[in-house]
């Protein structure tokens, strides 16, 4: 397990399925947000790539998300888009509402910050968010990462167009980061 100062990053038990889907796939606003595309029903027992870890697959590395304290399943992270040639890969995770507010998304950003520059030696991490997810943003902001830009009305979501922010955080800039904060 990768351990944060709140949570550590597991791998996803057959026990964490039942409640993602509960909690964060058959929520149709938050699932509808969080996708890259529109929001569908996952049928129980489903391999649906959202809940069922293919461990083979290289390009992307799924985490169940638990408090440290009591072990607590509170959501799911994602290092995703892995390119092994350029070195950078996506950051992606989800909270459950019960853990939401609470400094949990600094935490997992961190801890995935750690696994992306230190355990897979990448150069560059990425975020694309939604430009009303002050969460993330602030999530983001904290870890170092920089906004790069707007992409202008790029997600439909839920009948409107909206507009994603991307920011970006270089292995370099994370170092400087980490040393700072000792």
């Amino acid at each position: 397990m990768l351990k944060g100062e709140k949570i550590g990053l597991r791998a996803r038990h057959e026990d964490d399925i039942p409640v993602l889907r509960a909690e964060l796939y058959d929520d149709v606003v938050n699932s509808s947000r969080a996708e890259g595309g529109p929001w569908r029903p996952i049928t129980p027992g489903s391999k649906d790539p959202r809940l069922v870890v293919d461990d083979t697959k290289e390009g992307s590395v799924q985490f169940s998300v638990v408090e440290l304290e009591g072990g607590t399943l509170i959501g799911t992270a994602t290092l995703w888009g892995i390119d092994t040639h350029n070195r950078c890969a996506h950051i992606g995770l989800g909270l459950l509402p019960a853990a939401r507010g609470k400094g949990y998304g600094t935490d997992v950003v961190a801890t995935l910050c750690h696994y992306g520059f230190v355990v897979r030696s990448l150069h560059r991490l990425q975020i694309e968010t939604l430009a009303d997810n002050h969460a993330m943003l602030r999530s983001a902001e904290h870890n170092g990462f920089t906004r790069e830009g707007v992409l202008r009305s790029s997600a439909w979501v839920m009948g409107e167009f909206l507009d994603e922010v991307l920011l970006g955080l270089l292995a370099e800039e994370w170092k400087q980061g980490a040393k700072s904060q000792v």
